[in-house]
């Protein structure tokens, strides 16, 4: 089963910290920060919160080429969510929480005016193609509005889930379920009519649901659950089984997340619905978005992943002056000749060179237990002491494929006799390229051991 969602991701931060004063130069609050977690917000939230549930996630969304962007695709990639990135205009769009106490104390949000995505690559379309079941996550920022993706949206025959939003254009018809909060759905239908939750959920429900020719239309409602309108007069209310106070960001993304899960796997609208209320109930009375995501990975700034962030700034900045960055990996155990011929070539592809290095635990799992013979610290430190070399980046899993994923060169070079490179679909994802160099004959690491090896017998 495999789950597409498409929409804007933004980078949330939540600055956690407690008060105890106030300022002595204007009536605030002052804040004495204690930590700051990063996550993916918007559909990348919602792509998270599907992929935490153990099933296949790929999401098309537009990223920036900055510090933010590069972060965004790291968060995503380890938690397990194939990422298919659009070019974003622009900086990324964040939304900073400065919290205590359990409650937000003030929100600043960056980014400026949202704007349309560039191109969108074939693969994309390739994947919508095959997909179980698609969300569409709108936060009004334009991937929503793209309209090769409404193209293709269009034509797909899987099962679609339309989160709208207010800014955001309108569902394509023939959406199986679209997903709006009772906050929402007056706005979207214009409905100023009073009444209970109900009644104006039932209302403006109806009249959406017929004026985007949606198969039906779920109005959540918060602790009072979720009124389900569709074809027929009587509506469907779902009450919600965990009515609590608590902290509700996310809970429309986990909503429309298990939707789309269950309509994959098979059930009917109403079983979806069901479904979603309560996991969103569950969601929120187990304490929020803090409490669903997995804990941040402390390890980030350790020695073995020193690169990464040199190397997103480094990505960043060549694609901001509209240069072109060049990745390529290996072990590179004892740096000879043919590396060096392998990777001066990779630099006259481009603007930059990063170099995407095995881990010691990764070589290990490659070639043996007694390699490598040089740790990972040394073998960084030699390759970014090449004039043709400007970053490397540490990789733990035995391909760099979850490396590639944030980095998203737009070139990926192999060096030797290849008729196909694993990694070329990957690359594919953003629009990028893969291309062999020839490697030199008679240069390689394990002849340079057994070489050296024999040498030694002999005396």
């Amino acid at each position: 089963m495999s789950l597409v969602i498409i929409g804007d991701t933004l980078l949330d931060r939540d600055v956690e910290g407690s008060v105890h004063r106030v300022a002595p130069d204007a009536p605030a609050p002052v804040l004495d920060e204690e930590n700051v977690r990063e996550r993916p917000g918007g559909a990348g939230l919602a792509a998270l919160l599907a992929a935490a549930s153990g099933q296949e996630v790929a999401l098309v969304t537009a990223l920036a080429d900055d510090a933010g962007g590069a972060r965004l695709s790291e968060l995503l990639t380890a938690a397990g969510v194939r990422v298919y990135a659009l070019p974003m205009p622009g900086p990324t769009p964040e939304k900073v929480r400065l919290r205590a106490h359990g409650q937000v104390l003030l929100r600043l949000d960056r980014g400026g005016e949202p704007r349309p995505p560039g191109n969108v690559p074939d693969a994309v379309l390739d994947l919508l193609r095959t997909a179980t079941a698609v969300l569409v996550s709108d936060y009004g920022r334009g991937v929503a509005r793209h309209p090769d993706l409404r193209r293709a949206l269009k034509e797909t025959r899987a099962p679609i889930v339309w989160d709208p939003h207010p800014n955001g254009p309108q569902p394509v018809p023939n959406a199986r379920l679209v997903t709006p909060n009772a906050a929402e759905v007056r706005k979207l239908s214009g409905d100023a009519g009073g009444g209970s939750t109900l009644a104006a959920a039932q209302r403006a429900g109806h009249v959406l649901r017929q004026h985007w020719r949606a198969g039906a239309v779920v109005v959540t409602c918060g602790a009072e659950g979720a009124v389900l309108c569709h074809s027929g007069p009587t509506p469907l209310v779902v009450p919600a089984p965990i009515v609590v106070d608590g902290d509700t960001c996310g809970a429309g993304d986990r909503f429309a997340a298990t939707a789309a899960l269950a309509l994959a796997e098979g059930a009917l609208v109403s079983e979806a619905v069901q479904r979603a209320v309560a996991a969103a109930s569950a969601y929120v009375a187990g304490g929020g978005v803090t409490a669903a995501l997995e804990p941040q990975d402390e390890t980030a700034g350790s020695p073995e992943r020193i690169g990464a962030d040199e190397a997103g700034r480094l990505a960043a900045e060549v694609r901001s002056r509209g240069g072109t960055v060049v990745a390529t990996g290996g072990c590179f155990d004892l740096l000879h000749i043919g590396h060096l011929a392998t990777l001066r070539a990779a630099r006259k592809l481009g603007d930059c060179l990063i170099v995407c290095l095995n881990s010691d635990d990764s070589v290990r799992g490659l070639k043996g237990a007694d390699r490598p013979l040089n740790g990972e610290i040394d073998r960084s430190r030699l390759l970014a002491a090449l004039d043709c070399v400007d970053a490397v980046v540490i990789f733990d899993e035995p391909t760099p494929e979850a490396a590639l994923a944030w980095l998203r060169p737009d070139v990926w070079v192999k060096g030797g006799d290849y008729d196909s490179v694993p990694e070329a679909e990957l690359v594919e994802r953003w629009g990028g390229r893969t291309v062999i160099v020839p490697y030199l004959d008679g240069r390689s690491t394990t002849r340079t051991i057994a070489a050296a090896q024999a040498a030694t017998t002999r005396r």
